[in-house]
């Protein structure tokens, strides 16, 4: 990679993060530390507002915005691939928006990469068992799940347990995990005062109340996983 490639690839690391380290710049593009220095000093001498919070790391000042940015075939290749994916396994929502995000990668490639890319989008095919499948994700949450995780707001669900009643309660989303071919919310519950693995399928209603998480200390997601009673 050369020098420019790099500028841009790290001012675009710098758009993706809230704060990153020198060190790991450093790691990602295999090059020392001094070099991070130099190459942040160069972004602004050119206009790139980067700022600096002991402690923290880097960062690009609020408001700053790259211009459209070119996709090299092996990114768009790969998001082609993945898109397989997000086909089988996401619900209608993610769908939506990953079809809508890949349609802006493919708009800024020439025409001639552009045809391979909708050529190979043709021969990419995603087959699996239907065994042990819980249903069907034609449900729309994934993304209304993903903004209340990430913005720590409450849920109020309407959910039908595996022996068909049906409850209705105000949650606290702390994680999405995949597993057993069904996505499951691991939330904590108001009602019950305790951490409960909602499978998302069974989700009949949802409504993000936009206030404020209750509770302040909980489980990180990662420690959850561990005490999961399954084989994934």
């Amino acid at each position: 990679m050369n020098r420019i490639d790099r500028l841009m690839a790290i001012v675009t690391v710098l758009q993706s993060k809230k704060f990153v380290t020198a060190e790991h710049i450093a790691g990602k593009y295999s090059i020392s530390v001094r070099t991070v220095y130099r190459d942040i000093k160069a972004l602004t001498e050119i206009g790139v507002p980067v700022s600096f919070e002991n402690g923290r790391g880097y960062f690009v000042v609020q408001g700053y915005f790259l211009p459209p940015v070119s996709f090299t075939t092996e990114e768009a290749n790969a998001l082609i691939l993945m898109s397989a994916v997000a086909q089988r396994f996401s619900d209608t929502s993610i769908k939506r928006h990953y079809e809508s995000a890949l349609n802006k990668v493919t708009a800024v490639m020439r025409g001639s990469e552009k045809d391979k890319v909708e050529q190979l989008q043709e021969q990419i095919k995603m087959v699996v068992p239907t065994c042990g499948m819980g249903g069907h994700n034609d449900f729309e949450y994934l993304s209304t799940l993903q903004t209340a995780i990430s913005g720590r707001t409450i849920l109020e669900i309407h959910y039908k347990n595996n022996t068909e009643e049906v409850s209705k309660r105000d949650i606290e989303a702390i994680g999405l995990i995949f597993y057993a071919y069904n996505w499951h919310l691991v939330a904590w519950c108001h009602i019950r005062n305790d951490y409960r693995d909602f499978r998302v399928s069974r989700i009949l209603k949802m409504r993000n109340t936009n206030d404020p998480f209750k509770k302040t200390n909980h489980i990180d997601i990662n420690d959850y996983l561990k005490a999961l009673p399954v084989n994934y």
